[in-house]
């Protein structure tokens, strides 16, 4: 089959005149659309059984059509087919050839469906392969974090908020907030996929079909959980595709975030990680220079993907019930979001197992910024001193602290009983960056052993996601 070759649509039976040679081309998907040509096939072998099962096609020319399918699918995947912008899409160009193949048989596997629901379906067979896809990337990045999780579960470094030293908190607790973030994304994932795995074929163009089909029995076949309620909405509906997209978009700023960190970290004012080379690049004038590129390139890919899903929100904002051409332009901009999501949770967590944490900065950077104020200030109200009145005390501390250049630790009894008589010396218990983490010792708190317990229950959430099994 060749695009020079005189090619009749399918549907030129209504036309009196060719399409225009710019209009083809400008109309034509199958640029793009080539990539869904296992689904389109799926699904097509799947409605052929179909109309063989309730008598529409006969069994020997449902064996004949679901062979020269399966050889069809064969020619692609040697790279032996080709493409016709001409026949505008995956669908008419592998039922072209089909036809090609197989004869007039061939003409009879369109029975009782439409483009509409065709790629409807081709769609949400392509977005559950893909989901999974995701969820096995997202899950190696799981394991990474965790596994970075119990190796630091005692590391102590500053936590903050404005980006100012607020408590001591340690790495393996840290890694377990960006745990949680993904954990939700996980949880969203599931839910999109539940959304895509509905059925739409048998709604045909809009209304359905006057062919005694089976929709259950295609369902079965293709493995989904659901079937289309109403024929106008199957084949117009992309609430799906939002979804999924949205559920992206969450995730890329959740990495974003990560970025954003790796990048202040990595840089010589932090000094907190370093991260593999394999991972960063180099400057073209300065010798000195590791890049943290990957991060970066992350962090920026995050509005990309936000752009493709208020394209697709815009896309369907005017659209009235039904199909309309505007839905051609879907499949782009999920297209690239599920390539570039992939990419950068493969390259996270290829990158989790190679970033070194330097303990020793960390820990010095936790002793800086009076970290252990907020323990100071709860010590005293232990004592007995209303909170209000302990958090003045402190204040005065710490501002004799910035004055003398000591932290709160490194104050002597007399200094410290200068604030608050009630002061003794069992305050030291309190003021060390380990004691200060110990005590947090409660389901979700930074103590080393509550960090362990949390890797340890995240593990077994991991193991039930029915996505990844």
């Amino acid at each position: 089959m060749s695009d020079e070759q005189s090619i009749d649509k399918p549907w030129a039976g209504r036309f009196t005149a060719p399409t225009d040679a710019f209009v083809e081309a400008f109309t034509a998907s199958v640029g793009f659309d080539r990539r869904l040509y296992r689904h389109d096939i799926a699904g097509s072998i799947a409605h052929a059984r179909m109309l063989a099962h309730v008598g529409v096609l006969t069994e020997e020319e449902c064996r004949q059509i679901v062979a020269g399918l399966e050889a069809i699918r064969g020619e692609i995947e040697r790279g032996e087919f080709t493409w016709s912008t001409a026949l505008e899409d995956v669908h008419m160009n592998i039922e072209a050839r089909l036809t090609e193949r197989i004869g007039d048989v061939g003409k009879k596997l369109h029975t009782g469906r439409s483009r509409n629901d065709q790629v409807a379906t081709d769609i949400r067979l392509y977005l559950r392969d893909e989901i999974r896809e995701l969820a096995r990337e997202l899950r190696r990045l799981q394991e990474g974090l965790l596994g970075l999780a119990e190796a630091e579960a005692e590391t102590i470094m500053p936590g903050f908020t404005h980006l100012q030293t607020a408590q001591p908190v340690t790495f393996g607790h840290h890694m377990l907030a960006w745990l949680e973030m993904l954990m939700r994304d996980q949880a969203r994932l599931q839910e999109a996929y539940t959304r895509v795995n509905v059925m739409p074929l048998g709604a045909a163009a809009l209304a359905g079909t006057t062919y005694p089909i089976d929709r259950e029995f295609t369902a079965r076949e293709l493995g989904f959980d659901a079937i289309c309620e109403n024929s106008l909405d199957a084949v117009s509906d992309r609430d799906f595709a939002i979804d999924l997209l949205a559920t992206c978009s969450t995730l890329m700023m959740h990495l974003s975030r990560f970025s954003e960190e790796l990048v202040l970290w990595s840089s010589a004012q932090f000094d907190f990680v370093d991260l593999g080379d394999s991972f960063c690049t180099g400057s073209s004038i300065m010798p000195q220079k590791k890049n943290p590129d990957v991060p970066e390139l992350v962090r920026g890919k995050t509005g990309r993907i936000y752009g493709h899903l208020m394209s697709l929100l815009t896309l369907m904002k005017s659209q009235p019930l039904a199909y309309n051409k505007d839905n051609q332009e879907d499949k782009e901009p999920l297209f690239d979001t599920l390539d570039n999501v992939k990419g950068c949770l493969r390259l996270f967590a290829d990158m989790m197992p190679q970033i070194t944490v330097k303990r020793e900065n960390l820990r010095e950077a936790a002793r800086r910024g009076f970290s252990t104020a907020t323990d100071l200030a709860d010590y005293l109200v232990r004592k007995g001193v209303p909170f209000r009145d302990a958090h003045e005390i402190v204040g005065k501390a710490v501002r004799y602290g910035i004055d003398n250049k000591k932290d709160l630790s490194e104050m002597s009894l007399d200094e410290l009983r200068r604030f608050s008589d009630v002061i003794a010396e069992d305050v030291f218990d309190v003021l060390t960056l380990e004691g200060s983490v110990a005590a947090r010792d409660h389901l979700g708190g930074t103590a080393p052993k509550q960090v362990r317990a949390a890797v340890q229950r995240a593990r077994k959430r991991l193991d039930d996601f029915a996505l990844t099994k």
